[in-house]
Parts: structure tokens; C-alpha cells; sequence
């Protein structure tokens, strides 16, 4: 009994879906800083305040939505909705999970504090009244995911290039269009009150711009940022072999990984109709984890390595 108990409230908490706040490494990952142990421990600290943050803007949607998940043929299992957690319980665990996440982000530091502040209000205008606004939506999603990122920026001090800032943000477009085209094929209109205003033509058209538009960016990214200085194990080694190895665009040979996960994402979205839960299809889907796991050991590896 105590286990099943623990178990719906990681249900409520949404822990599965921590995994978004990974984003928030990603300015020390490509400043060549990952082992940097005080930088590592700080992007860890902001990382698990930011889940706090998250699972706090999930329970609260949960209770503004609870009338509505209850007649939804999926989120009526929801702990909430199927009345595993009481309302009451819920919104305890709100206030509880906001005072400890913006009291740590404020011992942190003042700048993550606004941030963290600025991640809640998001999310409580999103559950509120930004969610049934089309288009509106999908970018307050995509806001979301830079406020993780630049997170990452003031906690270490690395700063995130822009286009490569430009790659998150088309990046979480390009998933939010998916989500929304999953869910009104999977469930039509009445999925969600935003849904009245799209129309499958319309989320084509915005999933293959936003899926242009992040290949485009990363592939800009990878032209026009330069590498952090080698320094890695083969450094010597390879610079004998090959004299000219430190002026070419290496990080260039990672677009087809980028470009082939864009593809499969999208041929899963259209193939199975999986897009509504984003965190399951790059967690279990073997294809696309293979290419986000090759993708990420050649970065490491030209980044540490070489």
C-alpha cells in the first residue's frame, strides 16, 4: 500500500518528465566545462530546482484542468482526476514545492530566483489562460525550455551561442506542433480548448517550418561557432597525423544526426501518432535513442577528447 501511494505521487510529480531539464547542461557541455567538478555541481543544484519548478506547474495544471481531465479518455487516470489525490492534498503540495524550489534558487542566487519566479508565472498564465490561446500555446512552451536553458547560463557563467539558443527554441516549437498534431488525430477538438482554433493542414505546415527551421539553426551553429581549445587525450597524436585538424568544422559531421532525429520524430508523429508524450518517444523509441546517443558521444568525444 505504501508503494502504490509513493507511486501516484510520482505520477502526480511527473517524474518521467524531468528529463526536459536536462537543457539547463547545456551551456558547460559545449564550453568544454562537463567535468569541471564546481560547474557540474552548480548545473546539478539548478537542474534539480528546475525540476522542482516543473512538476510544481504540472500538479498545478492538474488541478486547474481537473473538471475537464476527468472526461479525457487518457487523463482521467490521472492522480487527481481518478481521485487518488484529493484536491485539497494538491494544492498543499504546490505551495510546499514552490516555497522550497524558490527558496533554493534564491540561496542559489538572485538572478536564478527571477528566473525560477519567471518559470512559474509562465507555467500559471500557461495553465490559466496561454494554453487555449493557438499559437500562443506552443510558444509558451518553447519560452519554457529557453528559461531552463539560460538558467544553465547564470548558474555557471557560460554563455549559451545564440544559435544554438536558436536550435532550443525551434527545437521545442517543433515538439510542442507535434504534441498538438497528436492530439487532435488521437482525440480530436475536445482534447483541448485550443484545439478548436488548428486544423491538421495548419500543423503541418507549422511542424515542417519549425522542423526546417531547427536543422537550420543547428547547422548555422555548427558553421559558425568555433570548438573550445583542444586539449583532449589525442590532441597531440592526432595534430602530428593531421596538421590541419584544428580549422576544420568538425562539429558539422553531428547535421545528419540532427537531421535524421527531426525525421524520425516526425515519421512517428504520422506513422503512430505518438507526439502527445514527447519524453516516452526519446526514452523508448530504439532509432531515435541510438541517434540522440551517437549524436551526444561524438559532441562529448570531439568536445574532450580529441
Amino acid at each position: 500500500m505504501k508503494n502504490k501511494k509513493i507511486f501516484i505521487y510520482f505520477q502526480l510529480l511527473r517524474i518521467n518528465q524531468w528529463i526536459k531539464n536536462i537543457v539547463v547542461f547545456i551551456a558547460i557541455i559545449f564550453s568544454g566545462k562537463l567535468f569541471d567538478t564546481d560547474l557540474f555541481l552548480k548545473s546539478l543544484i539548478t537542474f534539480f530546482i528546475f525540476c522542482l519548478l516543473s512538476s510544481t506547474s504540472y500538479v498545478l495544471n492538474d488541478i486547474i484542468d481537473y473538471q475537464y481531465d476527468k472526461k479525457h479518455p487518457q487523463k482521467k487516470h490521472r492522480p487527481i482526476a481518478a481521485g487518488a489525490v484529493s484536491l485539497p492534498q494538491a494544492t498543499f503540495i504546490v505551495f510546499v514545492l514552490t516555497l522550497i524550489s524558490l527558496i533554493f534558487s534564491l540561496f542559489f542566487s538572485v538572478s536564478l530566483f527571477f528566473l525560477s519566479f519567471l518559470f512559474l508565472l509562465l507555467h500559471f498564465f500557461y495553465s490559466l489562460y496561454l494554453k487555449r490561446i493557438p499559437l500562443v500555446d506552443i510558444f509558451s512552451i518553447s519560452f519554457s525550455f529557453m528559461i531552463r536553458a539560460f538558467a544553465g547560463e547564470v548558474a555557471t557563467g557560460y554563455h549559451i551561442p545564440i544559435w544554438l539558443f536558436l536550435t532550443i527554441s525551434f527545437g521545442s516549437l517543433f515538439m510542442a506542433s507535434v504534441k498538438r498534431h497528436a492530439e487532435l488525430s488521437s482525440f480530436g477538438k475536445q482534447a483541448r480548448e485550443s484545439l478548436y482554433r488548428y486544423n491538421e493542414h495548419f500543423l503541418d505546415f507549422l511542424t515542417y517550418t519549425f522542423g526546417t527551421t531547427t536543422i537550420i539553426a543547428y547547422a548555422t551553429y555548427t558553421y559558425m561557432e568555433k570548438l573550445p581549445p583542444f586539449e583532449g587525450f589525442f590532441h597531440q597524436l592526432i595534430i602530428n597525423i593531421y596538421p590541419g585538424f584544428e580549422v576544420r568544422k568538425w562539429l558539422m559531421i553531428t547535421i545528419p544526426f540532427v537531421v535524421y532525429g527531426v525525421a524520425r520524430y516526425a515519421q512517428l508523429l504520422y506513422e503512430k501518432y505518438e507526439g502527445e508524450r514527447p519524453e516516452k518517444i526519446v526514452t523508448t523509441d530504439l532509432p531515435l535513442v541510438l541517434t540522440i546517443g551517437l549524436w551526444g558521444m561524438i559532441i562529448i568525444g570531439l568536445i574532450y577528447f580529441l
